[in-house]
């Protein structure tokens, strides 16, 4: 099953994030099918962009968002259903 979650990178205790398409079986930072777009928690206001028509296309496809990702992805008006 595929999933669209976080890629952790960034030095240590300076998190950001990649957004990421990956299979729900590979590592937190292993091999990823697509990179999607960027999430930085520390910048103020916390910077979220994210490729909005590819996204979609992966929903459409049966990937599914981790809660995190979901939580994103609505405040940017994108529906997961």
């Amino acid at each position: 099953m595929l999933k669209i979650r976080l890629r952790r990178t960034g030095a240590k205790k300076q998190p950001s994030y990649r957004v990421v398409v990956a299979e729900s079986t590979a590592p937190r930072d292993g091999t990823f099918i697509e990179n999607l777009g960027h999430y930085n928690p520390l910048t103020t206001p916390t910077t979220f962009d994210v490729k909005e028509e590819r996204v979609r296309e992966w929903l459409q496809r049966g990937a599914q968002p981790t809660e995190r990702v979901a939580r994103l992805l609505s405040s940017r008006g994108i529906t997961t259903t």
